[in-house]
């Protein structure tokens, strides 16, 4: 009787561990990237994207932070914004010069007419890629968005690491964009297969 009690017991034991190691197969991963020049100089505002083969199949991506590109000290703020395909961006004036927002990029090809301080307009992002901005009225004022079609994006901070969490197990492409790169496009791509719960990835890409 009590060989049999111990048997059911070792039973339910091992019956519970499998439900508990397949969740934590399944469980998300996190991935860090960090990107430096030939030096070994951290980069600054690239852009990491992590694509999924066979695309992404999830619902509406939204990113935490505002769609939003301000002119604001006669400079784009931020400098690079990453934003979702189809995604609507506001351009605010916070200077009291007036400013335009106009681009010739493949990804879109657009003209906003100057407009004043406290005023602000808006511009939709249909086509991924990368798209460059300018101001008709100050030739120095830069800016970025890059149009991606993935929620695993991100954007390197000052010691040039990006950090994309809840990434699920599988094979992507990781892309580094960075609009000076002496790269076809601005871009870096290498495949990256996701089978652990934290990777780390370190890209060295030269800038002009």
């Amino acid at each position: 009787m009590r060989r049999m009690i111990l048997r059911i017991l070792a039973t339910l034991a091992l019956a519970a561990l499998v439900p508990l190691a397949a969740s934590t197969a399944a469980s998300p991963a996190s991935v860090r990237v960090q990107v430096v020049d030939p030096a070994g100089v951290p980069v600054r505002d690239a852009v990491v994207e992590l694509d999924r083969s066979g695309g992404y199949r999830g619902g509406a991506i939204r990113f935490p932070w505002h769609m939003a590109m301000a002119q604001k000290g006669q400079e784009f703020v931020p400098g690079t914004l990453i934003v979702a395909r189809g995604s609507s961006v506001a351009f605010p004036n916070l200077d009291r010069v007036r400013h335009s927002v106009y681009s010739f990029s493949k990804a879109a090809r657009f003209s906003i007419d100057l407009y004043g301080r406290d005023q602000s307009r808006t511009q939709k992002f249909a086509i991924a890629g990368s798209v460059a901005l300018g101001c008709n009225i100050h030739d120095w004022m830069n800016g970025y968005i890059r149009v991606v079609e993935t929620p695993y994006a991100a954007k390197t901070d000052h010691n040039g690491y990006a950090r994309i969490a809840a990434v699920p197990y599988g094979s992507y492409g990781l892309t580094v964009w960075h609009p000076r790169a002496r790269l076809p496009g601005g871009e870096f791509k290498r495949s990256l297969t996701i089978d652990t719960g934290s990777i780390a990835q370190r890209v060295q890409m030269r800038l002009r």
